[in-house]
């Protein structure tokens, strides 16, 4: 059977060993480090950062990324098909167009 670990973890670097062992004989293990006070200090400055993002921001980029991949299929799906299949996409495009400028010029 495995061995338990303790609540504390062991750091596997011998430097961290010592200091953890040195922060707890001196009774400073429950203050912040530098590096902790700094990575609290990068975590809010995402947090203000993502408090500032709104849904048309997300929206706005989402689009992007869906225009510029159906820039790359558009492309892609011309080179597989045949020449038939491009007259097809293109007669059935033309209908579409024709049908929604009818729609427009009846109202």
């Amino acid at each position: 059977m495995p061995k338990r670990l303790s609540k504390r973890s062991q750091p596997s670097d011998i430097n961290q060993a010592a200091f953890q062992m040195v922060r707890r004989s001196t009774g400073t293990e429950d203050r912040e480090t530098p590096r902790e006070r700094r990575s609290k200090k990068r975590f809010s400055d995402v947090e203000r950062i993502v408090a500032k993002v709104t849904p048309s921001d997300i929206s706005r980029v989402m689009s992007a990324m869906g225009r510029k991949g159906g820039k790359l299929g558009g492309k892609r799906r011309m080179v597989t098909m045949t020449a038939e299949q491009r007259r097809e996409a293109a007669r059935n495009a033309a209908k579409t167009r024709w049908a929604k400028r009818g729609k427009h010029s009846q109202e």
